[in-house]
């Protein structure tokens, strides 16, 4: 079962976010907007990329349920032998072997947006 990611423009929002940090750093403000500018840039955090790291977490533990679902299956691998008569048990085994290695890249791909949320919202902070 596929999960649905979080949209690309959570990542977009926060790589603008954390540039408008560094160019709110470079400006060298030194009075009280500075600090109200602070907080409104860290609940922005909050509010947009907060939620969508949170959702690259849960699609990347939901992917690893299936990755151990499908384990269950491939366990029936020690109980054929390399001339089975039904040939097609061959590529069933090949299938689930695939499905695990896209379902691996799925979370993958989430960890590493996590690993960028993560990065980003620090910058923020």
């Amino acid at each position: 079962m596929k999960h649905r990611l979080p949209e690309n423009s959570a990542a977009e929002m926060a790589i603008t976010a954390a540039r408008l940090a560094a160019l709110i750093e470079e400006a060298g403000l030194d009075c009280r907007c500075r600090s109200k500018l602070d907080e409104t840039l860290s609940r922005f955090a909050s509010l947009e990329i907060v939620p969508a790291a949170r959702g690259h977490l849960t699609n990347a533990r939901h992917q690893r349920a299936h990755i151990e679902a499908i384990l269950l299956f491939l366990q029936d691998l020690d109980e054929i032998g390399e001339a089975e008569w039904d040939s097609s048990v061959y590529q069933d085994f090949a299938l689930l072997f695939d499905d695990i290695a896209t379902i691996a890249r799925d979370g993958a791909l989430s960890m590493r947006q996590l690993g960028q949320f993560a990065a980003l919202t620090a910058v923020v902070r």
